[in-house]
């Protein structure tokens, strides 16, 4: 209900930007589907970290930046849909994610 509250306000009232951490975390596998749609709605940015597969599915590639950790420090990257074209034909975002193709796995 809370994160319902967060998406659903008054475009007058949303901030610039809105950070959630691992907002599936406790949701039916449904609900994360409706709250992939309440992220998508009119809020101007959203940054989320998730291990969700299931929420990772309901973005395009090009929503999606993946974090890796190399010496100790956090490496940022945008996929690119066209890197991914040939893999996205007969898999999802997160199969690919599970397949470590995408990174974003634990280093250790």
């Amino acid at each position: 209900m809370c994160l319902a509250t967060v998406f659903l306000q008054p475009e007058e009232l949303q901030p610039e930007t809105i950070l959630v951490d691992e907002p599936e975390l406790g949701l039916h596998p449904y609900a994360i589907t409706v709250l992939a749609s309440l992220m998508r709605t009119n809020i101007k940015q959203v940054i989320v970290s998730t291990q969700s597969v299931e929420l990772l599915n309901e973005f395009d590639a090009n929503d999606v930046i993946v974090v890796n950790r190399n010496e100790g420090k956090s490496l940022l990257r945008r996929l690119d849909y066209h890197e991914l074209e040939a893999w996205l034909e007969d898999y999802s975002l997160g199969e690919l994610w599970k397949k470590n193709v995408l990174g974003g796995r634990p280093s250790r």
